[in-house]
This record gives C-alpha cells, sequence and structure tokens, in this order.
C-alpha cells in the first residue's frame, strides 16, 4: 500500500470513530429523556375489572354494553382501538405534547402550542375539580386502550402507553379552541411583514382541509306528519384526529346514546339518545383578541402595563424529536407570557393572545352531561355550564321542542370600543377575565315557523321567518358575531324554509341538494365571470357559453361544473364565507384559463362530466360522486396530477333523526368509508362508500330489540 493510501485508510479510520463517537454521544445525551417502560401486565390486569360486551353489527359499527358508564367507556375504547389505534395514538402524543418523539420535525409545532396553550397546567388543576363520575369514564377509556395496546405491543409507539384520564381530558383542552380558528390567529401572527403567510398546521388537522357543517331542525307544526326531524351532519377531514367513528352506546346507569366520535374521545359529540338530540357546526364568532405589546429598550424581559413595566412569565419548551433510528434529538424554544396569554414575537412586533377556552380543563364535563341529558332543561344545564369555547347546536327531542344555540365562551369585554383589531396592550382594562353568562349568549327556542338551521353563517339567519329569529340590535357588538351566509346556508333557507309540510322524502332531498343558490358567493363568481371580455379568445367563449346554460347544479353528468369548481374551489378553500368579496375580475380571468387549460390537458375538452373528475377513493375503491365545495351535499375534492379531485372532507357522518308524533323514535345513518376508519384489511374499510355515493343511509340500530339478528360478531375484550 502507498503512503497516499495509508494515509486515507487511516484518515477513514478517525473519520468512522468521529462519527461513532458523534453516534453514542446522542445516544447518551437522550438518555434521561428515553420514556419508561410500558407495564403491559399491569394494563391487562386493570382491564379484567370491566364487565363489557361489544356487538358488531352488519356494518362493522360496534354496540357496546356494560353495567356502569366505565365499562361501557373501557369498552369503546377497545372497540374504536380495533378499528383505529395509529389515529388514538396520534391523538394522546398530540396533546401530550410528544408528537414529534414519534413524527420528527413535523409533530414539533403541535408540540411547541401544547406548551404555549398550557394545555397541561390547566388539566392538572381541573382535573381533580370534575365529579367522580366524569374522571371514572376518562380514566376507564384510558384502561381501554392501554388494554388494547398490552394485547396487541405490534402497534404501540414507545413513549405512548400507559395512557390516563388526564390524557383524554387534554384532548379536548387542546382541540376544541382551534374549532372557532385559533391556529388562524396564530397564522396572521406569524405571517411575515413582507410575504403571504405560511398557515400553522397541527397534528389534528395536517391537511388544512375546511372544517364545516349543516345541522338542522324540524319541529311537528312544519312536519307533514306531526313528526320532530333533526339533521346531523358535520363536515370533517375523512381521516385523522378529527374525523367521525359511529357507535352505540348503553349502560346500566342510563348512558344510552348513537352518534359520532372522534378518536381519543368517550363521548358521543353529536347524535342522539332516547330524549333528545343535536347536531353540530362550526362557528366563528371572534373569540380570540390579539394586543400588540410594548417591551422595554432597556430589558426585553419586560413588557408596558398601566404606564408600568411588568416582568413576562418565561419558559422552556424541551421538544425531543426523532432523527432516524434509535437517534433523537432534544430541542429547546423559549415559552413567553404576559397577563394577557402567550406571547408571540415576530418580525413586526411582539404580541399577546387571549382567546376563549384558555386556562381551562374540564371541558370532558359538559359532553358527558349533554349525553345523559333526559330531557331540553337538562341538556340546556349542560350548555350553560359553558366549558365549550365555541360550536353551534341544533337541537330536538321527543317532546317535539327544536332550537339552536350559537354557543360559546363569549369574552365579556369593555363596551364603547372597537375590538376588531389589534388592541393595544399597555391597558389593563381591555384584558377580560369573564365570560357573559348562558342567558345571554345568542338562542332561538321553539320559534313560531318550527325550523332552525345552521351551516356556519350568522345566526341572525337561523329560522324560517324573521320575526323569530334573533336580531343583530339585541346583541353588543362586543361579542364579534359572524354576519356571514354560505350557499349551503342560502339553500336551507331556500329549501327547508320553502316547506311548510316537510316530509321524510323531501327532508332527506333537500339534504342532499346539489345546487348552488343565486345569492351564493359561487354564483357571483359566474357572473363576474360572464360579464369580462373574452377578447377574441375562442376558449373563453366557449367557456362563457357553457357557464351561461349552466343550471347550478354539481351531479356528476354536470358538463359546466368541473370549470365551475376549478375556478371557485381555491377561493372557496381559503374563505368559505359566502358572503365575503371574490377576487377582482382580472385574477378570475387567469383563474379561468388556467382551468381551461387543465381540463384540455387532462381531458381534451373544457366540459367533461363531473363524475370524470370528482371522485371519492378508498382503497379498491374508486367511484365518481355528486355534490362539490359548500353544496349542502358537501364534498371537498384535492387536486390529483391526473386532474381529478379525491374527495378529503365535506360530508362525513350523517344521521337523520326522527320522532314521530307519538315520541317514537327512528334514526339512520351512513358513514363516507365505513367502521375501520384505518384497518385496511377490514371488510368495513370501504363498505358504506357505495351507500354514501348513492346518498343513501342504513338504520341505527339503537335498541336491542332493532340490534335482534343484526350481529356478526360478539365479544368480550
Amino acid at each position: 500500500m502507498t503512503m497516499w493510501g495509508k494515509w486515507l485508510r487511516r484518515g477513514l479510520i478517525c473519520l468512522g470513530g468521529l462519527i461513532l463517537a458523534a453516534a453514542l454521544g446522542v445516544l447518551a445525551l437522550d438518555l434521561p429523556n428515553q420514556p419508561p417502560r410500558f407495564d403491559a401486565d399491569a394494563a391487562l390486569a386493570r382491564g379484567r375489572a370491566f364487565d363489557v360486551r361489544i356487538r358488531r353489527d352488519e356494518w362493522g359499527v360496534p354496540h357496546v354494553t356494560g353495567h356502569r358508564d366505565a365499562d361501557v367507556a373501557f369498552g369503546l375504547a377497545f372497540a374504536h382501538s380495533e378499528d383505529d389505534f395509529d389515529t388514538i395514538a396520534t391523538t394522546i402524543l398530540a396533546t401530550r405534547g410528544t408528537l414529534a418523539a414519534r413524527d420528527g420535525a413535523s409533530g414539533a409545532v403541535t408540540d411547541y402550542l401544547v406548551r404555549l396553550m398550557r394545555i397541561w397546567p390547566a388539566v392538572e388543576r381541573d382535573y381533580d375539580r370534575m365529579p367522580a363520575d366524569v374522571r371514572a369514564v376518562l380514566e376507564a377509556y384510558a384502561d381501554g386502550v392501554n388494554y388494547y395496546g398490552a394485547r396487541h405491543p405490534e402497534h404501540v409507539t414507545p413513549g405512548l402507553l400507559p395512557a390516563t384520564g388526564r390524557d383524554v381530558a387534554a384532548g379536548f383542552a387542546f382541540k376544541t379552541p382551534f374549532f372557532y380558528g385559533l391556529d388562524k390567529t396564530f397564522t396572521h401572527l406569524l405571517a411575515p411583514s413582507k410575504g403571504a403567510a405560511k398557515p400553522v398546521k397541527t397534528a389534528l388537522n395536517p391537511g388544512g382541509v375546511p372544517l364545516g357543517s349543516n345541522g338542522l331542525a324540524v319541529a311537528p307544526s312544519r312536519s307533514a306528519d306531526g313528526a320532530t326531524r333533526l339533521l346531523v351532519n358535520s363536515h370533517q377531514p375523512y381521516t385523522g384526529p378529527v374525523a367521525w367513528y359511529e357507535a352505540v352506546l348503553e349502560s346500566g346507569e342510563g348512558w344510552h346514546v348513537a352518534g359520532g366520535f372522534f378518536p381519543g374521545s368517550p363521548f358521543m359529540l353529536h347524535g342522539h339518545n332516547a330524549h333528545l338530540g343535536w347536531a353540530s357546526t362550526v362557528n366563528s364568532p371572534r373569540l380570540a383578541d390579539v394586543y400588540r405589546l410594548v417591551t422595554n429598550p432597556a430589558d426585553p424581559t419586560q413588557y408596558r402595563l398601566d404606564g408600568a413595566w411588568k416582568t413576562f412569565e418565561t419558559g422552556t419548551a424541551k421538544i425531543r424529536v426523532h432523527l432516524w433510528g434509535p437517534f433523537y434529538w432534544t430541542v429547546t424554544k423559549p415559552l413567553k407570557w404576559s397577563v394577557h396569554g402567550p406571547v408571540l414575537e415576530t418580525d413586526h412586533g411582539v404580541f399577546a393572545v387571549r382567546y376563549a377556552g384558555h386556562d381551562e380543563g374540564r371541558q370532558a364535563l359538559q359532553y358527558y352531561r349533554m349525553d345523559k341529558a333526559r330531557s331540553l332543561e337538562e341538556w340546556r344545564a349542560a350548555l350553560a355550564l359553558q366549558l365549550l369555547p365555541s360550536i353551534n347546536d341544533l337541537y330536538a327531542d321527543e317532546k317535539g321542542h327544536v332550537g339552536y344555540v350559537y354557543n360559546g365562551q363569549f369574552p365579556d369585554r369593555k363596551p364603547g370600543l372597537d375590538w376588531s383589531g389589534e388592541l393595544p396592550g399597555d391597558r389593563s382594562e381591555l384584558i377580560w377575565t369573564a365570560y357573559l353568562p348562558f342567558d345571554r349568549i345568542p338562542q332561538v327556542w321553539d320559534p313560531r315557523c318550527g325550523l332552525v338551521f345552521n351551516s356556519n353563517n350568522t345566526p341572525f339567519k337561523a329560522t324560517a321567518c324573521a320575526d323569530d329569529g334573533m336580531k343583530p340590535a339585541d346583541y353588543p357588538a362586543t361579542l364579534g358575531i359572524q354576519t356571514n351566509m354560505t350557499n349551503r346556508a342560502w339553500r336551507a333557507f331556500e329549501n327547508f324554509g320553502g316547506d311548510s309540510h316537510i316530509t321524510d322524502e323531501s327532508f332527506r332531498r333537500y339534504k342532499f341538494d346539489l345546487t348552488y343558490s343565486e345569492e351564493s358567493k359561487e354564483m357571483g363568481i359566474v357572473r363576474t365571470l360572464l360579464a369580462l371580455d373574452p377578447g377574441g379568445g375562442p376558449d373563453l367563449i366557449a367557456a362563457q357559453a357553457l357557464l351561461r346554460g349552466w343550471d347550478r347544479r354539481m351531479d356528476v353528468h354536470n358538463r359546466a361544473a368541473a370549470l365551475v369548481s376549478l375556478v371557485t374551489l381555491p377561493i372557496l378553500a381559503a374563505d368559505t364565507d359566502s358572503s365575503g368579496p371574490a377576487e377582482g375580475p382580472a385574477a378570475l380571468k387567469a383563474r379561468l384559463k388556467t382551468a381551461i387549460e387543465s381540463l384540455k390537458s387532462h381531458f381534451g375538452r373544457i366540459d367533461p362530466e363531473w363524475g370524470q373528475l370528482n371522485h371519492i377513493r378508498r382503497g379498491k375503491v374508486d367511484l365518481p360522486i355528486d355534490g362539490g365545495a359548500d353544496t349542502y351535499r358537501s364534498v371537498w375534492g384535492k387536486p390529483q396530477k391526473d386532474g381529478t379531485l379525491t374527495a378529503v372532507a365535506g360530508d362525513t357522518f350523517i344521521m337523520f333523526v326522527t320522532w314521530d308524533r307519538n315520541g317514537v323514535l327512528r334514526s339512520d345513518s351512513v358513514h363516507q368509508f365505513g367502521s375501520a376508519t384505518l384497518d385496511a384489511a377490514s371488510p368495513h374499510y370501504a363498505d358504506q362508500t357505495p351507500l354514501f355515493v348513492a346518498m343513501k343511509t342504513k338504520p341505527v340500530l339503537f335498541t336491542e330489540a332493532q340490534l335482534a339478528g343484526h350481529v356478526t360478531r360478539d365479544y368480550r375484550p
């Protein structure tokens, strides 16, 4: 070997030694941060204390029964884990602030927000303040997850288990503020002074798909047959931590519900019990305030308040990030709070955020009380706990009562001031400390016209007749109540509101409406496109002719729907407020040209049938689907490289609930995929998709008599 060869060999050996030493050093540094070992034997022993029975019907829907509510919560957790353990695990890790240890850098934002929002101090303080029956259910649910993990260790990520009741409570505390748009507040603040804002994405909705919903209740006075009807129609991502899971629960302690559950939730979040039901929709009043802080030029650890300097409260977020293989690295990020709330330091200033739901860890209590309410009075008492920061509720019951609550923790702000923009952070009088009482928030009960509805629109258009609804003058401007209308809201008003004798058939037909209202933002865009000067371009002339003859429908055979969707979808995805301004003529003309080019490139024409583009895909199932963004039959598609759209959100779990004139309950449902929300090997991975595409439903087997003869699997975990 030459001298150069020997030197090269020695150099490589030294380099290898350095790399090995560095790797061993990284491993050694991480030793104190490694999670404790999960005691599977202890989890199995705890599980044997529960007496629960799970029966699966033909669609795989679990019917969970037990003597105690705790038995049922344990069984629900086990059944849901069978179908979607990985998503439950994601929810636990995210709300614990340890997601990056599994997912690497992509989980770090979520982990940081958990610490910045002080989720765990609130949960630790509030957990023991909740009644014992609530804590028993939360802990039993955690035990069900642990029991499944102990029996299936191959699915368990190190550090995930054991789950605790506090983990379940923290899930509610972390998720709920994002439903009214707290993530958008953070995005706005973190936007650079020059350039576009990069959305703050969390593990709760990593795809950033729009969240919406329809909810509607019809009183006996508006039904042709004297029935009370409820539509449960939340619009969620098809998969992930806020995707719906269907179950029926019944305990010997009176907990008997059917409806939708999120991964990590023991409680039915909307659906019905034997006596009443409700649908939930997202609302977006102004529930967060942003304060511009003045920091001390001589001491950046201080900010000005009421003419004096006050010291920030500080901390450090230690986030363990998975690198590769056995290697992890703990990243430290500074945390800062003022008396207002979390503080964000940006290139255009230092800001604090105060928001509804901050410093609250008891949300689970309200959902549990809603589930077990047996009358309107008990259900309203549950809402009056005011532990949930937002969400509309549409209510109906066996007695024929219907109602709508624009629910939220509305800050009791100082009157006479403009709260709509950025606030000065040096005035303590602007730091609200309480919420308005429940009886002062917008709501309407048993309106004369017998109809209440919401589709993420203003509460001031919630009934079929103006004199029954809420009026802006009745509420202070400090509440920041939204004033918008969506297309879905217009269609609810036009269809359900235009029919004074609603039948079962018309109720379902209106639900699957495929039409855009003339009042909608979508049609405003189309009218702008029709008014454009085509400039002699044959494609633009042809496109305008196509749009001029469009019947405003989004059915699979429609030949104008594709062009409309490609122009409007990006606008609606950025802002689903159908009453808000659209883009100007020049921008819309550019979008129209882009849509024309895409259609011609992929389909050879500007007017392919809508079903050629709009698909729902799940495993081996690939079907064209009616509906579009912001139609009442809501389907949000994600563009694909081949020019098609794959449905990823919109209509998901749907329920039709009816109490006849004698108070007899009947309900039907459908899920966009099936009960096996993650298990691709299950026969229930996509078995409901053809039913969903056909806009049909299956019976909810709520009682023992209804379930009899439909059980395909009967077991005790």
